[in-house]
């Protein structure tokens, strides 16, 4: 079932584009225009965390963290700075519980493939995953940098969003057509 959940990582089966990538992101980062997570940004990311949402290897949930950094934001603030001036991700908050979950309608299978795996993330990697994820963001959305017809893996974007962009273009070209078989 580990087999199936985890797939092995081996360098020596890298295409060469697997190889920059592995070159690229040992290559020490040049950052120095990065602004530094303020508390209030890490405060507000804090309160947006489902409190009721099981806790990773740590055995912390969000809740418990919110109230440490409330008594203590002196003390997670520089060391969240640390990691975005060093580029740096601690090894201990990317392991994670790995769970199986039997997807429905595949109760009866005996295959390791009948089972969905959800990962259970320690909270100070979710935190700082996340405040990564909204400095990106940020960046993408203040610049215009992603095309207007992206529509998947965006907020408040669907395919349901596509298909009516679609319909859109189809009736325009429609519409068009018939008025030139009307002339």
């Amino acid at each position: 079932m580990m087999d199936h959940f985890r797939p092995e990582d081996n360098e020596s089966s890298d295409k060469a584009y697997h190889k920059g990538i592995r070159k690229r992101a040992k290559e020490p980062l040049n950052t120095i225009d990065d602004d530094e997570f303020t508390k209030q940004e890490m405060l507000t990311l804090l309160e947006k965390f489902d409190t009721s949402k099981a806790p990773g290897e740590d055995g912390l949930n969000s809740g418990i963290l919110i109230q440490n950094f409330k008594c203590f934001p002196n003390l997670f603030t520089p060391v969240y700075n640390a990691c975005l001036r060093w580029g740096y991700f601690p090894v201990q908050w990317k392991s994670s519980v790995i769970l199986p979950v039997v997807k429905l309608g595949k109760e009866g299978n005996t295959e390791s493939t009948k089972y969905r795996p959800i990962s259970l993330l320690n909270v100070f990697g979710k935190v700082l995953k996340k405040l990564l994820i909204d400095r990106i963001n940020h960046h993408i959305y203040s610049h215009r940098i992603l095309n207007g017809n992206q529509y998947g893996f965006l907020p408040q974007k669907s395919t349901v969003d596509a298909a009516m962009a679609v319909k859109r273009i189809c009736e325009g070209k429609f519409t068009k057509k018939e008025l030139r078989n009307h002339d």
